[in-house]
């Protein structure tokens, strides 16, 4: 994965963000929360993707604050102006709030400036002991192999639900 420049996503976030020494992307709210991002390549035969993983360092509840998805846009996007790539995202079943995760997920990249650039889609799974799971995919528009894309997502995520390997 190509490095992001966080001159690029500082210039245009709501929160400053740094790259921590074992190479997260990390920025504090103003709440105090300290959140931090990484991606983890994907071992998918298909397609080159990563893991978007948002993780809350605090593991204290964060109240509604708009700038916390301003921030992950701009970092998602920079993303993609250096990686053509994919980005996956499994929302966390902590508190069994992962429903609600997918949900707010989602309304971040469906506002109709994310929808010019990127498609989103939230599946839901049938996890470890048939825990319901929720995982996204993102992709650029402009990507050549969309429609290829979306299907074999489609194919992929629809064999965890029918219960095969």
């Amino acid at each position: 994965m190509t490095a992001l420049d966080l001159n690029m996503i500082n210039a245009h976030s709501d929160y400053q963000v740094w790259l921590s020494p074992n190479g997260k992307y990390l920025f504090k709210t103003d709440f105090d929360i300290l959140y931090a991002v990484d991606f983890e390549l994907d071992s998918n035969p298909y397609f080159t993707a990563y893991w978007f993983n948002l993780t809350n360092l605090e593991n204290v509840s964060s109240p509604n604050d708009h700038k916390i998805a301003q921030t992950v846009v701009c970092i998602i996007s920079e993303f993609f102006r250096q990686n053509p790539d994919i980005l996956l995202y499994m929302c966390s079943t902590e508190g069994g709030k992962q429903a609600q995760r997918a949900r707010l997920f989602l309304r971040w990249f469906n506002g109709a400036e994310q929808q010019k650039h990127y498609v989103a889609r939230s599946v839901e799974v049938r996890g470890e002991e048939g825990r319901m799971e929720y995982v996204a995919l993102i992709v650029q528009r402009s990507n050549p192999q969309l429609a290829e894309i979306l299907a074999i997502f489609d194919e992929e995520t629809a064999m965890f639900n029918e219960g095969k390997p």
